[in-house]
């Protein structure tokens, strides 16, 4: 039996483990230990998530918490280290670009434990963004590299990457999503806020190229105020993005704005529901472009690049520059019927976990002497 650790520690990690621990599960050459670094810790960031995606409680807690890159990234090495040595698990298994997933493969191997990547491969080629720091630096150590699109081999390949190591599987965020859309859509949660199904434009906005910058950070909100003039929104807004906004001075031009509707951050069906119901989806975020591609969302990218480029070639995605013109006609685009038409890129079928779990298997079973 072949043992793996399977680590995560935020929101998105959450979405993209879920399959892979289902898929596990099922297959009879594998045992799993599911670890939470801790990243992600109150109740509205995690633990609706394990509900709603139909994870058990981790067998393992960590608690890495919050704090800066070094500290997090730190943090979650200093505390998983004795886990790895006491499990002593045959692969270690981590998902995305977070500081977690950079984390745990470090420490797995520098205690000479394999350590698969989901997700490898991924490039924006912008070294200012944190993940990709984590994505660069994960790949490189990694003995298991996990694609979900055909741009991801390139460049593997290109930094010298040796394609037996090397395997196209698809995409595991898209297998929990094809699980749950039926789930999702019941919610109806547009209803909630009295909406029209795709007559609203949804935000999310979080990474700190935006929104730790008070000038960046004034052309989004005063861009999202434009569009409440003439279409409903709705933002679940992301702690740290509500305490931004408020210390720049610009909550009084969303807070009290009828058209404006400031939630929590929701769980994961709540959000699916928005989003598949949604006329627009207008985000700084990397999973939201591969869902609404798969969705046929119109979806508007507030970065000058993506690392997920199929979203663009082939997807419903597109880049837009941070100005509040920009974001005003995108929205007028889609609303209006005016957005491109995506199809779906290759593998993105619901199975990606499943080819993950046989090929681990197949890879590190021992052969017969």
């Amino acid at each position: 039996m072949i043992h793996t650790l399977l680590v995560a520690g935020t929101r998105p990690n959450f979405i993209k483990i879920g399959p892979l621990y289902h898929a596990f599960a099922k297959h009879d050459g594998l045992e799993t230990t599911l670890v939470h670094t801790g990243q992600h810790y109150d109740a509205a960031m995690s633990d609706v998530f394990f509900d709603q995606l139909e994870l058990p409680e981790p067998d393992i807690f960590l608690s890495s918490g919050s704090g800066t890159h070094a500290t997090q990234t730190a943090r979650v090495m200093m505390e998983l280290e004795p886990v790895i040595i006491e499990q002593r698990p045959d692969v270690v298994v981590v998902v995305g670009d977070v500081n977690s997933t950079f984390a745990a493969a470090l420490t797995a191997k520098k205690l000479h434990v394999p350590v698969a990547h989901v997700e490898a491969g991924l490039r924006s080629f912008d070294r200012r963004m944190p993940e990709e720091i984590n994505r660069v630096a994960t790949d490189a150590i990694s003995d298991f590299l996990f694609t979900t699109e055909a741009a991801a081999e390139v460049h593997l390949k290109n930094e010298g990457k040796s394609e037996d190591i090397i395997f196209f599987c698809g995409n595991v965020m898209i297998d929990s999503l094809r699980r749950f859309q039926d789930k999702a859509r019941a919610v109806r949660q547009h209803d909630v806020y009295d909406l029209r199904a795709k007559s609203y434009v949804l935000l999310t906005a979080h990474r700190p190229e935006m929104v730790d910058h008070p000038e960046k950070l004034e052309q989004f909100v005063r861009g999202v105020a434009q569009i409440s003039n003439d279409h409903p929104l709705v933002f679940p807004i992301h702690p740290r993005t509500l305490s931004r906004i408020k210390d720049s001075g610009l909550w009084d031009l969303l807070d009290g704005n009828q058209n404006v509707h400031l939630v929590e951050p929701l769980g994961y069906l709540e959000f699916l529901s928005l989003m598949m119901d949604a006329g627009l989806v207008l985000t700084d975020s990397g999973g939201v472009q591969e869902e609404t591609t798969v969705l046929g969302v119109p979806c508007a990218t507030i970065r000058d690049n993506t690392e997920r480029p199929c979203t663009i070639d082939v997807g419903t995605n597109e880049l837009i520059p941070l100005e509040t013109d920009a974001i005003k006609d995108a929205a007028e685009r889609a609303l209006s019927g005016k957005w491109k038409k995506g199809s779906l890129p290759e593998l993105w079928d619901g199975h990606a976990a499943e080819r993950i779990a046989a090929i681990l298997a197949d890879e590190l079973s021992v052969p017969a002497s």
